[in-house]
């Protein structure tokens, strides 16, 4: 991957989240960083990080999706939960209902195969 890209990855997830916690912040720059993230934004890529690493590791999602719903249901139970930790972490913007978390090009199995976790049931 370019020098330049991590650079731009690393600015972006500072001016968008600049209170993450360091493991957290980590996390998300490797997600970001990924390769299929590479047709997005660094900008964008840095916003899908964050939302899906927030989902899974600071949220009821996964308990959610095992305990049978779907999907859908599942994220807009946890909206507020992730916008509560976006807000904690200085976030430049929140979750909103109608537009969740950008564009379809990445879903959660692929933005957490960086982190080695599989959520491809998410």
């Amino acid at each position: 991957m370019p020098i330049d890209r991590q650079r731009r990855i690393a600015r972006a997830l500072t001016a968008t989240i600049p209170r993450a916690p360091f493991l957290d912040a980590e996390a998300i720059r490797a997600a970001a960083r990924a390769r299929h993230m590479r047709a997005l934004s660094p900008q964008s890529a840095v916003w899908l990080a964050t939302v899906a690493h927030i989902r899974h590791a600071h949220t009821e999602y996964d308990a959610l999706m095992d305990e049978g719903y779907d999907r859908d249901a599942a994220r807009f139970f946890v909206l507020d939960a992730i916008n509560a930790v976006l807000d904690r972490w200085g976030a430049t913007r929140q979750l909103n209902a109608e537009a969740e978390d950008g564009p379809p090009l990445a879903d959660d199995a692929e933005i957490d195969a960086a982190g080695g976790k599989d959520f491809s049931r998410a």
